[in-house]
């Protein structure tokens, strides 16, 4: 909202200076002292207005209004009319503010000789002095010099602001890193040891188990297993926020291993890859692979479901992830968005994607994301 404030105000005041200098110029040549009327007049006082007037476009390009104003004060001064180039004074300090010095040098330069040719030319009588004495009149190089020093200044000035918000901007998204690596330090430590007390009652357990020649239930093995794979999960997670450049550890490649240790805990999960498998964008494939894995942790929680079904189709240019469960949910109850689906729902559309999740119509619940690729590598 304050963007669009000041570059409304940055138009109207550029409007008011054009107008302002336009009719300045043409006021000076009407109280001044210029040649017998003819029919040129009507063409200098066009070249003042346009001098003038060019200058509502300075900010946006400073360089054409520069060669505008210049070759507007060039014509005036040819017909006659002695006035001082000031929309070019205007327009060398907008060129320099914009930082384009050198072109605004050399412009200035060759303005500087030509002006004495151009009153040389001009219907007014006078000798080559006085021809001299109407160009440096026009463009005084004191003044020529003060309006490229403040547009300079004001360029300097602009830089150090712009350079003092990227460091407020850049200590700030440090801070946020160093704060991230903080939460996931504490979530490390805490998390990591009572899932080590878990793997170490679940490990006790298998052991007595073992040497009392018991077969050690499923579950059990498990929830050793899974302990493992958190543990590892967890250094992996880790590792990543140390160093965002880190290639993911979990991909699509892992699905498989995450289909056995959910049938481990009693839920009887299927997998299918249909397509041809072609290399896929990092961050694709981890997303997908996360997808899957909080659908069947979703399942294996709230859905009370027996089966699960994981599709994984890789078509030309989309990537299609769909898990449907067997469990209580029925149609037309809207799924209540917890931080898992949420999660997921963030990550799929940071990437381009799209994520449903649903009761299907069958009874049961259904997430399906897809992807787009780009096709294969």
């Amino acid at each position: 909202m304050s963007t669009g404030l000041s570059g409304v105000r940055a138009r109207i005041s550029g409007w008011v200076i054009a107008v302002c200098v336009a009719a300045m110029l043409v006021v000076t040549a009407l109280s001044g002292d210029h040649p017998t009327p003819s029919d040129l007049d009507v063409l200098g006082y066009a070249l003042m207005l346009t001098s003038g007037l060019a200058l509502v476009a300075a900010h946006r390009a400073p360089v054409p209004v520069l060669a505008v104003t210049g070759m507007c004060a060039l014509g005036y001064q040819a017909i006659g009319f002695g006035v001082p180039a000031v929309a070019y004074l205007f327009a060398v300090y907008a060129a320099v503010r914009a930082g384009h010095r050198l072109v605004t040098v050399v412009a200035s330069v060759a303005l500087l000789a030509a002006l004495p040719v151009a009153a040389m030319i001009s219907p007014a009588d006078g000798s080559a002095s006085d021809a001299f004495a109407q160009a440096r009149g026009a463009l005084e190089l004191a003044w020529l010099i003060a309006a490229g020093a403040a547009g300079e200044a004001l360029r300097q000035a602009e830089r150090r602001a712009d350079e003092a918000e990227r460091t407020r901007e850049e200590t700030a998204r440090l801070r946020a890193i160093e704060e991230r690596l903080h939460i996931a330090r504490e979530l490390h430590d805490s998390l990591t040891h009572q899932i080590s007390i878990i793997k170490v009652q679940a490990g006790v357990a298998v052991h007595l188990a073992r040497k009392r020649g018991e077969e050690v239930p499923e579950a059990l093995l498990a929830i050793q297993e899974a302990g493992r794979e958190a543990t590892r999960e967890l250094r992996s997670t880790l590792e990543t926020l140390r160093d965002d450049a880190r290639t993911p550890s979990y991909g699509l490649d892992h699905v498989q291993d995450l289909v056995e240790r959910v049938r481990g805990i009693g839920l009887k999960t299927t997998l299918t890859i249909e397509g041809h498998r072609h290399a896929l964008p990092t961050a694709v494939d981890q997303t997908a692979y996360r997808v899957v894995q909080e659908s069947l942790t979703n399942t294996a929680r709230h859905a009370a479901a027996a089966t699960a079904t994981i599709r994984i189709d890789y078509r030309p240019d989309t990537l299609a992830v769909r898990v449907d469960d067997d469990g209580k949910a029925t149609p037309g109850t809207a799924p209540v968005p917890g931080i898992g689906l949420l999660g997921m729902r963030e990550r799929v559309t940071a990437l381009g994607g799209r994520l449903r999740a649903e009761p299907r119509s069958e009874g049961g619940f259904r997430v399906e994301a897809e992807f787009p690729v780009g096709g294969p590598s």
